[in-house]
């Protein structure tokens, strides 16, 4: 018998099995435990209104997949948003400008740094230097070695640091 997600018991236990780790996944591609329930759901939304066409060997690849998708469409609207919010900008600071300008410029550039690095990478350090993981713990929670979260690390750190480098030589 062919087996699929629409068997209320099939689709409970991937949710038991893969729900927390979908979660974590898109909460540090958010950075908002809200953004990445929404995800979640509308993740496991799509499974169950598509699961005759999933097998359950599928089931994982095709959650990630789909809230991968949904987190770049949101990301793709909120630039967006944040270009025409940008034209309006508004607020006074009783600090010195030129300050908060360097500083502001300094935030952003890092910000955009750690967006650039390559997903893997990203994911591991958010995870060490945001949530305070061990490796071990992102190891696990990532489902990867110890020293695959050792090597995303250290070219994470390697990449920032140039581009810091690269901001102070300016």
């Amino acid at each position: 018998m062919n087996q699929n997600v629409c068997d209320e018991s099939i689709f409970s236990s991937i949710y038991q099995k893969w729900g927390k780790a979908l979660f974590n996944f898109s909460r540090y591609k958010t950075q908002d435990s809200d953004k990445a329930n929404d995800l979640v759901q509308e993740a496991f939304i799509a499974l169950w209104d598509h699961c005759k066409d999933v097998s359950p060997e599928k089931a994982k690849s095709y959650l990630y997949t789909v809230a991968n998708r949904k987190f770049l469409n949101e990301v793709a609207h909120l630039k967006v948003v944040q270009k025409h919010q940008s034209e309006t900008l508004a607020g006074v600071s009783q600090e010195d400008p030129e300050f908060l300008m360097e500083h502001q410029e300094f935030e952003t550039k890092l910000k955009k740094a750690i967006e650039a690095l390559p997903e893997g990478q990203k994911t591991a350090f958010l995870m060490n230097r945001i949530d305070q993981m061990t490796y071990s713990e992102i190891a696990s929670a990532l489902d990867i070695s110890v020293k695959a979260v050792e090597k995303r690390m250290h070219l994470a750190l390697k990449t920032l640091r140039s581009e810091i480098e690269e901001l102070k030589g300016r």
